[in-house]
């Protein structure tokens, strides 16, 4: 071992994870050799099903019910010195000992991890009781405000009494860092802990997590392992990186070696994967389809004090127009609570039936929106369609891709033969790149990058002239990213469909966009053509969102 490399806190020796047996056996995780040091920054990265969250989970024995493990998994406990353990032979009683004391976990979905029925504080307080119990009450409610205050939420005080409901998703995440570090762990692992976060909030994660491992030097030092598919985050955060391929190691080395010299196909292929620009240039004369005018969407703030007066009102989007052209694409950004996704439910007639009060106009094909009756709404809703951020949420698994694909026919074209409508939804899935086996499958069985293809195909089918993409690819991972791109931009030329495309990926947003709107606190702070913006942002926050996805 070399001056320079740090001693092993964590040992991975021809680990495998399987399911089944016999023939029947598959290796999720295929004699994987893999070590952190004390306190090293290792990142693991691969596509979905590589294996990286199996990988992440083993050492404090959460692997699904089903799984067989085998190999050696070596920890070095409470210090560098001590002599290493294996966690697989370990009894769970001595797991449950070391998980949170001496193993923390950080989940990809704080609100899913978080208990909604306490707040942070009680839930921080929690875990410093269970494992710290000769620590009293007082002192356990002064450690948390602390570690809440460590993690930069700001007025710790009255935020220890917030449920995660109330925190904001950066918050939220931070809550989850604070809970993980509450008994000072050796090794913490993070799984996807920025996914659902917008970039300038993932560098601050990031930052934070390696001012919390520059503290921890003092005892001993802390190691991290960090699961993402964000390589961009990878280069500036981790110190070695692990690629994984369904299931086997194909490189393992130092981060600018691995980003700058890939050896592996498949490391090359990954590190490769940035979307790529291939836009048709708008017509000059092309017809607008889409356009608001002074669009501001409000929500009711608290309780009226007085019967007889109405709540006050918090406004979510503050005066926006835009018009958007045949063959065009507008790309929306801005952070979490800007007011992205208000646009795209108020331009798809998505809250009349809400608490919010929208105002200003919007014309659909030359047609005011905000005057249209519901019947006369839902006649138009053939043209202008959606796809969510999420494939496999806004699939139904009870359905197959036929009933899924066809549902939109039946609604607005209900005199189609049953024949002549399994026609139609073979022509759109052929155009996505779907073979007609695909016809009786569900959505479960589909990559995450299929079932986004049956969702595209679901929108087209109806001919749409304009498309509002939320989010449409922040559930994939890079590599099929560019894929389903590349699709949509293909698309958008051959049917010269005009797209409104939502997204906290700055890069996908200048791969695709024509134009980018930028939002911040429900305004429009700068809006124009996207290279000549990226080039030369006006506003110090547009620059501050491009100098941390690094495209100025």
């Amino acid at each position: 071992m070399s001056e320079s490399t740090p001693p092993s806190l964590i040992r991975f020796e021809d680990f495998c994870i399987s399911f089944g047996s016999g023939r029947r056996e598959k290796f999720a995780v295929n004699h994987l050799d893999l070590d952190i040091g004390v306190g090293e920054r290792v990142a693991l990265v691969g596509e979905s099903g590589s294996g990286k969250t199996l990988t992440a989970l083993a050492p404090l024995r959460l692997e699904p019910e089903g799984a067989k493990t085998s190999g050696r998994i070596l920890w070095r406990g409470a210090t560098p010195s001590s002599e290493p353990v294996d966690l697989l032979t370990l009894p769970i009683e001595a797991i449950r000992r070391i998980r949170g004391r001496e193993i923390a976990m950080v989940f990809q979905e704080p609100m899913t991890a978080l208990n909604p029925l306490f707040s942070v504080g009680n839930q921080i307080v929690e875990a410093v009781q269970i494992y710290q119990p000769e620590i009293s009450k007082a002192d356990s409610f002064a450690a948390a405000i602390e570690l809440l205050k460590k993690t930069g939420i700001p007025q710790p005080g009255d935020r220890f009494h917030s449920y995660p409901h109330q925190l904001s998703g950066g918050q939220r995440q931070r809550a989850m860092i604070a809970m993980a570090l509450a008994c000072k762990p050796r090794l913490l692992i993070a799984d996807e802990p920025t996914t659902a976060l917008d970039v300038s909030l993932r560098l601050q994660i990031l930052d934070l997590l390696q001012e919390l491992q520059a503290e921890a030097r003092a005892d001993g030092g802390m190691g991290i392992l960090l699961i993402t598919h964000d390589l961009n985050l990878v280069k500036h955060f981790a110190q070695r990186v692990a690629v994984l391929n369904q299931g086997n190691l194909m490189e393992f080395g130092a981060t600018k070696q691995i980003f700058q010299h890939p050896e592996n196909p498949y490391t090359q292929a990954l590190v490769n994967s940035e979307p790529v620009r291939n836009l048709a240039p708008v017509i000059p004369l092309a017809p607008v389809l889409l356009s608001t005018e002074n669009l501001s969407v409000s929500y009711p703030s608290g309780v009226s004090t007085h019967w007889f007066k109405k709540p006050p009102r918090h406004p979510v989007l503050r005066k926006v127009s835009f018009a958007l052209k045949q063959g065009q694409t507008i790309g929306v950004i801005g952070e979490s609570g800007s007011g992205k996704t208000t646009i795209g439910m108020a331009v798809l007639g998505l809250l009349g039936d809400s608490a919010a009060q929208v105002t200003g106009q919007v014309d659909v094909l030359g047609t005011d929106w905000q005057t249209l009756k519901p019947i006369e709404r839902r006649a138009m809703r053939s043209s202008l369609q959606v796809i969510f951020q999420d494939p496999f949420g806004s699939l139904s698994p009870r359905m197959s891709v036929l009933q899924i694909v066809s549902e939109g026919l039946d609604v607005h074209f209900p005199n189609l033969t049953p024949k002549e409508r399994e026609a139609r939804v073979l022509d759109i899935l052929r155009e996505v790149g779907i073979d007609r086996s695909a016809l009786l499958r569900y959505p479960h069985e589909f990559s995450g990058g299929q079932r986004q293809r049956i969702a595209i195909a679901r929108a087209l089918i109806l001919k749409p002239q304009i498309l509002v993409l939320d989010e449409p690819t922040s559930a994939l991972d890079v590599s099929i990213q560019k894929q389903v791109l590349a699709l949509l931009s293909e698309l958008q030329k051959k049917f010269n469909l005009a797209y409104l495309i939502i997204s906290h990926d700055l890069a996908v947003i200048r791969a695709m966009s024509h134009e980018v709107m930028v939002l911040k606190e429900g305004r429009v702070v700068e809006f124009g053509d996207t290279e000549t913006l990226i080039r030369h942002p006006q506003q110090t926050y547009t620059q501050e969102l491009f100098r941390a996805a690094e495209l100025t």
